[in-house]
């Protein structure tokens, strides 16, 4: 019998960053049109001013640093440029986008040394930035758009980002308001206001937003998320531990909180199809510059961030915590890999 003996490394990597980074941007695309379907054209404008952001401050930088603008055909401007535009509200005005991609590149990723040298996950930087910096505009969602009285055109969603009106002289706030006096931005947002006021679960339900498993439009969006991440498996682009863990822990806690107050806590439900839970399980925790590298760290810090996103939405001040939970889980990598690292064969542990 004969053998082909290859030379070292014996395991080779059959992806180049740039085709990674390119195939994640495509399992993107189901979750990103579903909200298209569900809140309009927001979001795909958001995300073209992302990306144009994101390659003018890349070419700036990698310019100012003698650096050869190659660097810009691996994607990963790319990547983080989508995760910001889908991140923002449709409507939010396009300085926003442009502070937070601008951010995202020249402080989160490149001020570190350019890709695979930053430690937190640039995108949920600017994100953070930006809703601690600008509160109202980051939770100026509006209602799906078969709650919305003056659904928005192409072109009004234009003029509204580029102005803040609409064609016909609508701010996104006014659309927000005649939708509905009381429907609140997102399921997540109306859910912890009513607990706010001391309204009861069932109370808060009867809102408009409201409905199947997780929400109008929300559920859906998840739902194409999820389908997204499990093709990201499929192609073998991520691993399963991360998003595993975080679904399994924000499922058990959610579910012991529930059983304890059924009237005061959100659903299992609500929390794993409302918000940015499969965007984050699937597409932002599993950066594999920022996450843990081991098979048990993965695990635990997986655990770690759904346990985070259910503690800080029922009793932190913001509704949705993903962008929270991965980067304080993001400064635990050091001390995760460094205390699950495999001991080497022959060695004392």
């Amino acid at each position: 019998m004969a053998f082909t003996i290859s030379s070292s490394p014996h395991d080779r990597a059959p992806l180049d960053t740039a085709t990674l980074m390119r195939r994640v941007c495509y399992c993107l695309i189901p979750g990103i049109a579903a909200q298209w379907w569900f809140f309009g054209w927001g979001s795909l404008v958001q995300i073209m001013l992302a990306v144009a952001t994101a390659y003018g401050a890349e070419a700036l930088v990698l310019t100012l640093r003698g650096r050869r603008l190659q660097q810009l055909r691996d994607n990963s401007a790319l990547l983080t440029a989508v995760l910001i535009g889908i991140a923002l509200p449709p409507l939010a005005p396009w300085w926003l986008v442009v502070i937070g991609t601008g951010f995202a590149i020249i402080v989160a990723k490149q001020l570190y040394g350019g890709i695979g040298q930053n430690l937190f996950n640039p995108a949920m930087v600017a994100y953070v930035l930006l809703l601690v910096s600008f509160p109202l505009h980051m939770t100026s969602w509006l209602p799906p758009l078969e709650l919305q009285l003056y659904p928005p055109t192409f072109a009004d969603t234009v003029s509204a980002i580029f102005t803040g009106f609409t064609l016909d002289g609508f701010s996104p706030h006014q659309l927000r308001e005649l939708a509905d006096g009381t429907t609140m931005a997102t399921p997540l947002d109306t859910l912890k206001t009513g607990f706010t006021q001391g309204h009861t679960g069932s109370e808060i339900l009867a809102n408009p937003v409201f409905g199947g498993l997780a929400g109008i439009g929300w559920q859906w969006v998840n739902l194409a998320y999820l389908a997204g991440g499990l093709l990201l498996l499929r192609l073998k682009l991520i691993s399963w531990p991360i998003p595993v863990a975080i679904i399994g822990s924000l499922l058990l806690f959610s579910l012991l909180g529930f059983l304890m107050a059924p009237d005061g806590t959100a659903s299992s439900m609500m929390h794993l199809l409302s918000g940015a839970t499969m965007l984050g399980a699937f597409f932002i925790a599993t950066d594999p510059v920022s996450a843990a590298t081991t098979f048990r760290g993965r695990l635990i810090y997986g655990a770690l961030i759904g346990l985070l996103i259910y503690l800080i939405r029922t009793f932190g001040g913001y509704p949705d915590a993903v962008a929270f939970a991965v980067l304080l889980a993001n400064m635990t990598v050091p001390m995760i890999d460094a205390l699950t690292k495999p001991t080497t064969y022959g060695a004392a542990r």
